[in-house]
């Protein structure tokens, strides 16, 4: 058990002025102390339930922390230290996701090398968040870009290479040509890099892939199992999009219908709709399709190729936007429709994605709105398959009985799937078949800061590296700057690219393209149950008494990828025997967002300053964001600007511009961002206020998942709070206040089943991680104390271990301070008499036609007979009975009496 530092040796000044609460003291001696003693070492220890909690590690930016970071931050630390005291062994780690394109941008503007920024980067948050108190083994700590920790990441790879997981292929991509790397398409915004804005095409490259589609059911029926916010899990499983329905072959024709006689001349689609086959009047092919160039006829290949030209700088998101405008190019080809022996046209159009499905489909305009809409403006056939709509308004969706469908005609639209797929399959045209919007894992990024992939070519033929041949180091460079030709920065280090295949010894060359960001965490928190084993990723007696995690906490924008990817690692790992449990994260809580107040104006190209009074915001078809114009001239369109908040200037409580004293500001609530000056840094909160409030105050805003907006003036109430705290326990001079006494607490007196009453509240709410209102107990009963004339030690010092995880630095001083020589930290959590937490007596509204009259104190135990005596004897609810009559009494113990009575007059 780790000791406090002895008392007589810290000096304490005796005066009024020593003896205020000054957490900047208080809180560095606590930090070093649980440094020092390593106080939240974790080991295996069989004779304790274990609780794995863990943060989404962050990414340590040249930004360092801002408020918002440490909200997930300060919830785990507090159930981490609450179980600790319930008997728990605790593994609670960090660490850093340290690769990343934002320091290799940094590197190729500077030339500092990514591995410097990055370290220093680090060093940042590691000082920030240790600065916050947070109860971290850091004998764990790992970083991402360590090539002791990458080695394994290359090792994880090599398995999913054995199992068929990992292959090369051509694909379609997002390439950046001024980044030099190809951008997911979350990370494309309106044909753009989101990073930079710089222009973004698709091209086919030659990619490492990593076949999760086969793991789509699995990662699918998993959910289940899991104990996650419904929303995360209902957008996993939109991701994985998992649909029911036919897959069905057209093979190329002439215009009359005569089939190609080629074998392979034919294309497939996927249809969730079999069952409107006859009304499908046209195909349309993506125009990265393989076809298209063998079905364009001469006539139209101009047309198709500036088409697909234009379709290569749109991102998959702004192809597939529904409020945009179709576009499309006939190829002057044609289909056979296998069930009505017609040809149809085949066109190409940007909407359709190769990614997607088969990158075909065969179009119906009666049944889909979006090809309602193609055909209607390129003048092609609509024909009504199932009764119900007006094909004139648009396309109809619903149920109904099958018309123009020949066989199918009177049957409603499941029982036309049936048969539509009985036929297609008897005569050979498709098959009952499910698919998945999920695509397999694009894994290659053309850049440097990355892991380098464990993979060698020999005779041009992709080889593994042996698992004693890892780590692959990245080498030193010259030059971080993309090469402009798609070949990464690694492809330029010669020395390093040829090599020699160290199980044949015959030349070979090294994969020059890294692992995306995502590696990386994909299995951080396995490395974190045994980060300095040099044998292998994990001890498997380790795994198996850590495993799963018990709590993960982060933000929900991370609800898709990376806890998709996470989940289809550990899931392969799994099959593999290499860990006990089939999912990584059994409880997962995602916070809210902190917003932080913004303050903005409008600048016209003049640089002309306008208020938020003189403008007018103008929505844009098919993009999110506005566009704003100068109310009196909506030909001048303006700019916003922001003020960052620390300059803004304030008369009679209203903002204005610092270099324009009548330009007053809009206060908006933003996500946090250097660009809108709206960035709260940690470490002047604490500075201030000490991190014991930071973290209260985090807290105390409202629940954990809300989006809330930051107020550091609000800090100084919870810093008031911690004050009230300190003097109720110390007195001017620094001795412990006489009020502390060693009596027992008196089993009647109001404090003493206060204090009962707030060690339940305290306890169920971190336990279903309610810290707001658990904060709110220890603030109501902080009263009761203040006005008492002696307070039992044993409630005093249940208050400060139930306040401790919530301020942790301020709970082990005043531990000391009350005469304990070890930390407070495996201290047992404080109990309560379920008998005294219990109200003795209890307010119960009383209804008249289930409205409420009026309210009765009664006994918490008061049978239905002594709540209607009380009720009746109630004045208001006399006056409101006076003269009417009665037809039922509802009485629920506890919690209502009600009167159903007869309206005045008579009435029923």
């Amino acid at each position: 058990m780790d000791k406090h530092p002895n008392p007589a040796e810290q000096e304490h000044t005796r005066g009024r002025e020593r003896a205020r609460y000054r957490p900047q003291e208080i809180e560095p001696k606590w930090q070093r102390f649980w440094l020092e003693h390593k106080t939240f070492r974790a080991q295996v220890d069989h004779t304790k339930p274990k609780y794995y909690i863990l943060d989404m590690f962050p990414y340590p930016s040249a930004a360092g922390l801002h408020v918002g970071h440490p909200e997930g931050y300060t919830a785990t630390d507090i159930l981490a230290r609450y179980k600790r005291m319930r008997g728990f062994n605790v593994l609670h780690p960090m660490g850093w996701d340290a690769f990343g394109l934002p320091a290799e941008q940094y590197a190729i503007e500077t030339g500092t090398h990514p591995r410097i920024t990055t370290a220093r980067n680090i060093e940042t948050f590691r000082r920030q968040i240790r600065s916050l108190g947070f109860s971290y083994d850091w004998d764990r700590e790992i970083s991402t870009c360590d090539p002791e920790y990458y080695r394994w990441t290359q090792w994880i790879f090599l398995k999913l290479y054995e199992r068929g997981l990992a292959y090369l292929a051509d694909v379609p991509v997002n390439w950046c040509p001024a980044l030099g790397t190809v951008l997911a398409n979350e990370e494309v915004i309106d044909g753009k890099s989101e990073r930079g804005g710089y222009e973004v095409i698709r091209k086919p490259m030659r990619q490492w892939m990593l076949r999760i589609t086969a793991y789509a059911e699995r990662l699918l029926a998993g959910l289940d199992q899991l104990d996650w916010p419904e929303n995360v899990k209902e957008m996993q499983r939109n991701w994985i999009g998992r649909s029911e329905g036919a897959r069905i072959r057209f093979r190329l024709c002439h215009p009359d219908g005569t089939p190609l006689p080629e074998e392979d001349a034919f294309f497939d689609v996927f249809t969730t709709r079999p069952d409107t086959l006859f009304g499908a009047t046209y195909c349309v092919l993506a125009p990265e399709h393989p076809l298209v160039d063998r079905i364009t006829t001469p006539e139209q290949r101009a047309a198709v190729e500036a088409y697909r030209q234009e379709a290569m700088r749109k991102s998959d998101l702004a192809r597939t936007e529904l409020a945009r405008e179709k576009t499309g190019v006939n190829t002057g080809g044609y289909a056979l429709n296998p069930a009505t022996g017609r040809a149809i046209p085949v066109w190409v159009a940007d909407y359709v994605l190769l990614t997607y499905g088969t990158g075909a489909i065969m179009a119906v305009p009666g049944g889909d709105q979006r090809d309602w809409e193609f055909a209607r403006r390129f003048g092609l056939p609509i024909i009504e398959v199932v009764q119900g709509g007006d094909m004139d308004k648009g396309a109809y969706v619903g149920d109904g009985p099958h018309v123009n469908s020949g066989f199918l005609d009177g049957l409603n639209v499941e029982d036309a799937k049936n048969r539509m797929i009985a036929w297609l399959e008897e005569h050979g045209y498709g098959e009952r078949t499910v698919t998945y919007k999920l695509r397999d894992w694009l894994f290659s990024r053309q850049r440097y800061w990355g892991e380098p992939f464990p993979i060698i070519y020999v005779d041009g033929r992709p080889k593994p590296l042996r698992p004693e041949d890892l780590p692959v180091v990245l080498p030193e460079v010259e030059s971080f700057k993309p090469t402009g030709t798609g070949e990464p920065p690694l492809a330029a280090v010669t020395s390093w690219v040829e090599t020699v295949d160290p199980e044949t010894g015959k030349p070979a060359r090294r994969e020059t393209n890294t692992m995306p960001q995502w590696a990386g965490s994909c299995w951080y928190y396995l490395r974190f149950i045994d980060p300095h084993n040099h044998e292998r990723p994990w001890d498997a007696d380790k795994e198996r008494y850590w495993m799963p995690v018990d709590l993960y906490v982060g933000g929900v924008e991370h609800a898709v990828l990376h806890l998709l990817y996470a989940r289809f690692w550990h899931q392969v790992l799994y099959d593999c025997g290499l860990v006990s449990t089939p999912e990584p994260f059994q409880k997962l809580v995602n916070q809210g967002m902190i917003l932080g107040f913004s303050y903005r104006y409008y600048e016209d190209q003049q640089g002309r300053r306008y208020s938020y009074r003189e403008v007018q915001k103008v929505s844009q078809d098919g993009l999110e964001e506005p566009r704003y114009v100068l109310a009196a001239d909506p030909a001048v369109v303006l700019a916003v600007r922001y003020v960052p908040v620390d300059q803004v200037q304030w008369r009679d409580e209203v903002p204005y511009h610092p270099e324009d004293p009548q330009l007053e500001l809009e206060p908006q609530t933003d996500k946090m961002s250097k660009s809108r000056g709206n960035v709260v840094n940690p470490d002047a909160v604490v500075a201030e206020y000490g991190a014991d409030a930071l973290r209260c105050y985090e807290m105390f805003m409202g629940p954990l998942e809300q989006v809330k907006p930051w107020n550091t003036r609000s800090v100084a109430g919870v810093y008031r709070f911690l004050s009230r705290v300190w003097s109720l326990f110390i007195t001017d001079t620094g001795d412990l206040c006489p009020q502390i006494v060693a009596d027992d607490p008196d089993p009647q007196a109001s404090l003493t089943r206060l204090y009962h009453k707030t060690i339940k509240k305290v306890t169920e709410d971190i336990e279903g991680m309610r810290f707001h209102t658990a904060l709110s107990a220890l603030m109501v009963l902080l009263n009761e104390m203040q006005k008492a004339e002696r307070i039992p030690r044993t409630i005093a010092e249940g208050f400060v271990l139930a306040l401790s995880p919530f301020a942790p630095h301020l709970g082990e001083e005043l531990w000391q301070r009350l005469g304990h020589s070890d930390t407070l930290a495996y201290e047992p959590w404080p109990t309560y008499d379920p008998a005294l937490a219990r109200d003795t007596v209890v307010t119960i509204p009383v209804q008249i036609n289930g409205k409420l009259r009026a309210t009765i104190a009664v006994a918490a135990d008061a049978d239905e007979a002594t709540l209607l005596t009380a009720a009746r004897a109630n004045e208001k609810v006399q006056s409101y009975l006076q003269g009417r009559t009665v037809r039922r009494e509802i009485v629920i113990p506890g919690r209502l009496v009600n009167f159903v009575v007869a309206e005045e007059g008579g009435g029923r």
